[in-house]
Formats: C-alpha cells, sequence, structure tokens
C-alpha cells in the first residue's frame, strides 16, 4: 500500500448529499484518496445514544482505514435539514437554531471520542447545505 491515501471521509446516506460531499472533495483534489464511511447522519449516527448499534462498526472501520490506507484524518460531513437530526431532535419544534445545536453536539463528541481512540489522528468537521454552502467547526 502507498502514502497516496489521506483520510478517511464520513458522511451521510441522504442521497441529495452524495454529489455534493463528492464534488467539493473533488475541488480539494482528494479524489482517490480517501476511503468512505455513509452511514444515516454521519456524525450523529456514529455519537447518539439512539444509535448505539452502529457505533461500533464505524470505530472498526475507522481503525481498519488506518491500518490498510495508513490515513491521518477523518473528514466529517454532516448536512442541514437531516431526517437523523430530526428523530434524535428534543425539542417539540424542528429549525435551524436546534438542528445546529445537534450537529455541534456530534461534532465535539466524535472529537472526544476520536482524541480517546486515535489521539494522532486529525479531524475536519463539515455541515454542509444543499446551496452547496460548506460551515466548517473546530
Amino acid at each position: 500500500m502507498n502514502n497516496k491515501y489521506k483520510a478517511m471521509v464520513l458522511s451521510c446516506i441522504d442521497p441529495r448529499f452524495q454529489p455534493l460531499v463528492f464534488n467539493y472533495l473533488k475541488k480539494r483534489k482528494l479524489s482517490g484518496k480517501y476511503s468512505s464511511f455513509t452511514i444515516a447522519g454521519a456524525a450523529i449516527g456514529v455519537t447518539s445514544p439512539k444509535f448505539k448499534q452502529w457505533h461500533k462498526t464505524f470505530w472498526e472501520n475507522l481503525s481498519t482505514s488506518i491500518e490498510l490506507h495508513k490515513i491521518d484524518k477523518l473528514i466529517v460531513f454532516n448536512h442541514t435539514d437531516c431526517g437523523a437530526a430530526k428523530i434524535i431532535n428534543p425539542s417539540k419544534e424542528f429549525n435551524q437554531e436546534n438542528e445546529e445545536k445537534i450537529h455541534i453536539s456530534s461534532f465535539e463528541k466524535i472529537k472526544k471520542a476520536l482524541k480517546r481512540k486515535h489521539p494522532n489522528l486529525k479531524i475536519e468537521l463539515n455541515l454542509i447545505s444543499l446551496d452547496k454552502t460548506v460551515k466548517k467547526f473546530k
């Protein structure tokens, strides 16, 4: 295996966002340089207690990508108008503000877990919208 691989990309199953994520990564010259893990909710799906059964599968896939592809980064793409965010929404109403809080919480949880499980791996947190806007989080 050579060292041309850069990252694992965690994204959502929502068909509306697949081409947006792919094209965004292509513009960054990452085509063919990342492994991909696609699950409902992206970071929400791998951090929310509601989807607990899925968590182990994600972390085992990430470990495998690190071993096989020698990646040094996890790139996360959550997206707006997310069905998984609606499922775990603690509030009666679902609006942009509530949804963003859910995404931020999932980003904080995945960042904390990554630091514990793979302290040398970098992480990039993105929230993408249907209008192709990408908002970055720390």
